[in-house]
C-alpha cells in the first residue's frame, strides 16, 4: 500500500499535458508525459494485485476499430477498458454505414456520445494510418466545440504505419521492472534488429517504436537489419536526435553479429523494408491482387537471402556475458515451433518464454493509464480516492 501511495504521489507532481491531446506518437509526449504513463500504468497494476477496485468509470464506452489482425493488443486494450468501468464496444466498418460512405468526420461523432475513449488499430497503409487517427482527433474536437459530444474521447493508438505506443510503452515498463528503474536503463545497450521470418508484409511500427523511445532514456540504441530493409527515413533522424538529447547512442549497423555484440537487451524482429511497404500500399489501394502476389514472391525471395539474421544461442553468446534479456512484441516466428525456419530458435525462445510474456502483461495497464490521463487532468486525485476507499475487487 505504501508502494502505491508513493506512485500516487509521484504521478501528481510530474508535469503533464496528457489531457490535451492523444497519445498518437512517443516522441511527441516530454519524458515527464511518459514517466507519468509508466507510473499510473504501475499504480494500477499494484492497485489489482492488491485486489482493489479500479473502476474509474460508473459508465461508458471504450469503443475499438482493428483494420488489422490482433489477439495481444486487443484483448489489452478491452482488459483496460474494463478495469476502469467502461464497457467496450468493436467497430466492424462492414456492419457500418462506413461502408456506404459515411465521412470520418461523421462516424467519429455518431459512435462518441457516451464514448469516453476510441482505439484505433491502422497499419496497413503506409502514410495513411495514423494520419486517420488525427483526422478522427480532429472530428472528436469539433464535435465536442459544437455541444455535440459531451466529452471529448481519448483516443489511443493501438498500432498505425509509424508507431506502436502501447507496445513500446510495455517494452519500457517491462525494461524498468527487469532492471530497476528507468535510471539504470541509461547506457544499457538494445539491440533492435531485422530477423528471417517466411511472411513479408509485417509492419514498422514495431522496430520503429523501439528506437523512438529507448533512445529517450539514454539506452545505446543499435538498429540492424540488412541493406535495403530501411525504416521510414524521418523516424530514424528522430531517434537521432532523441539519443543526442537524452545523452545515449544511436548506431545503425548492417550485421545481427555487430548488433548482438555485447548487447544488454536483444529485440530480433522481422519487418518489410520501407520502400516495399510503400509499393505494398499503391496495390492494395488499386485492389491489384495479381501485383499483390508479385510483390510478396519477390520480398520472399528477397528474405531467404538473409535466413543467417536468425537469433540462435551462439548468437546469444555474443551478448554481454551471453546473458542478454530476449524481448519481442509476440508472435514470435520460432524456427521449427510456428515455422520451419523463422526468427528465433526454440531452444532461446522457451529461456525467455516467460520473461516476454510477463513483458505484453504490460499493455493493459499502459494503454489504461493513457486513457486515465488523456481524460483527466489530475489522475493521481482518482486514484488517491479509489486507494483510500479500497473496494475489493473481488470479495473474499
Amino acid at each position: 500500500m505504501n508502494k502505491i501511495k508513493e506512485l500516487i504521489n509521484e504521478i501528481s507532481e510530474l508535469d503533464s499535458k496528457l489531457n490535451e491531446k492523444d497519445f498518437l506518437l512517443t516522441w511527441e509526449q516530454t519524458p515527464q508525459e511518459l514517466k507519468r504513463v509508466l507510473k499510473t500504468a504501475d499504480a494500477l497494476k499494484q492497485m489489482r494485485a492488491e485486489n482493489i477496485s479500479t473502476k474509474v468509470f460508473d459508465s461508458g464506452l471504450g469503443v475499438s476499430l482493428f483494420r488489422d489482425n490482433s489477439t495481444r493488443t486487443r484483448f489489452s486494450y478491452s482488459s483496460a477498458c474494463n478495469m476502469l468501468g467502461l464497457a467496450v464496444q468493436d467497430l466492424d466498418e462492414g456492419k457500418s454505414q462506413i461502408a456506404h460512405g459515411e465521412t470520418v468526420r461523421e462516424t467519429a461523432n455518431m459512435i462518441s456520445f457516451c464514448a469516453d475513449v476510441i482505439g484505433i488499430r491502422d497499419d496497413m497503409y503506409l502514410g495513411a494510418g495514423n494520419a486517420y487517427m488525427r483526422e478522427v482527433g480532429e472530428a472528436l474536437d469539433d464535435g465536442h466545440a459544437e455541444g455535440v459530444l459531451p466529452q471529448r474521447p481519448a483516443l489511443v493508438n493501438l498500432q498505425c504505419d509509424i508507431d506502436h505506443p502501447t507496445q513500446s510503452m510495455a517494452d519500457l515498463a517491462w525494461l524498468q521492472e527487469h532492471f530497476g528503474s528507468l535510471e539504470n536503463l541509461k547506457g544499457k545497450k538494445i539491440a533492435m534488429t531485422w530477423a528471417y521470418s517466411p511472411s513479408y508484409g509485417k509492419p514498422l511500427s514495431v522496430p520503429q517504436g523501439i528506437i523512438g523511445l529507448m533512445t529517450r532514456f539514454g539506452m545505446d540504441v543499435t538498429l540492424a537489419h540488412p541493406e535495403g530493409y530501411e525504416l521510414i527515413p524521418e523516424v530514424v533522424e528522430t531517434a537521432r536526435k532523441n539519443a543526442q538529447q537524452s545523452g545515449g547512442s544511436f548506431t545503425q549497423v548492417t550485421s545481427m553479429e555487430d548488433a548482438f555484440r555485447d548487447a544488454d537487451i536483444v529485440y530480433p524482429k522481422s519487418w518489410a523494408p520501407y520502400k516495399v511497404m510503400g509499393r505494398r500500399t499503391e496495390l492494395l489501394r488499386a485492389n491489384d491482387h495479381e501485383g499483390l502476389k508479385s510483390l510478396e514472391q519477390e520480398c520472399l525471395a528477397e528474405n531467404a537471402k538473409h535466413k543467417d539474421w536468425h537469433c540462435t544461442e551462439q548468437m546469444m553468446e555474443l551478448t554481454r556475458d551471453g546473458e542478454a534479456l530476449y524481448m519481442h512484441c509476440l508472435p514470435a516466428d520460432i524456427t521449427g515451433v510456428s515455422c520451419e525456419a523463422g526468427e528465433v530458435t526454440e531452444g532461446v525462445f522457451e529461456k525467455y518464454r516467460i520473461p516476454t510474456y510477463k513483458e505484453a502483461s504490460w499493455k493493459p495497464y499502459i494503454i489504461a493509464a493513457m486513457i486515465l490521463n488523456r481524460s483527466l487532468e489530475n489522475p493521481a486525485d482518482i486514484l488517491e480516492k479509489l486507494l483510500a476507499k479500497a473496494d475489493k475487487r473481488v470479495d473474499d
